[in-house]
């Protein structure tokens, strides 16, 4: 299946990071940038709720590769819609309220329920496992240096 066009792909954002849940670091162990309502809004209809995979800035940070969950997390069972960030660096400080600059370039699964937090925790690892090896794809791997990041 061709990404780009099934889930209108790549997409560009840039939002504010806003706090979340609070379950990414403190729950998973695996922290999160949540994307503001404005950027959620601004998401294609074709990008279905599910786990995708991309670049990511934060201000004017390197760029890193990133994972991110769109949707309403089933196991948690939200009321309302999130994005959300698992970027794969290592930060020492939170960054609400800094830019953070987003390129999607794939998708890996639909939303799931899980039966555990262990079982999620796993899944999100896989995701993280894919996300890696694909965006090490030399057609995916272009993006990391795109102009939208303002590396130029």
């Amino acid at each position: 299946m061709n990404n780009f066009i099934a889930f209108g792909l790549p997409f560009y954002g840039c939002g504010t990071v806003v706090k979340g849940f609070g379950r990414g670091s403190k729950d998973l162990g695996i922290p999160t940038a949540n994307l503001c309502k404005e950027v959620i809004d601004q998401l294609p209809e074709q990008m279905i709720p599910g786990v995708y995979f991309g670049w990511a800035q934060v201000d004017k940070s390197p760029v890193y590769k990133m994972v991110m969950s769109i949707g309403w997390n089933p196991f948690f069972k939200n009321k309302e819609k999130s994005m959300e960030i698992h970027i794969l660096n290592k930060f020492e400080e939170d960054f609400y309220g800094s830019k953070l600059k987003v390129i999607v370039t794939g998708y890996i699964r639909q939303e799931l329920d899980f039966s555990s937090v262990d079982e999620l925790i796993q899944t999100i690892n896989s995701d993280i496992d894919i996300a890696k090896t694909k965006l090490d794809d030399s057609t995916n791997q272009s993006y990391s240096n795109d102009k939208f990041f303002g590396l130029h």
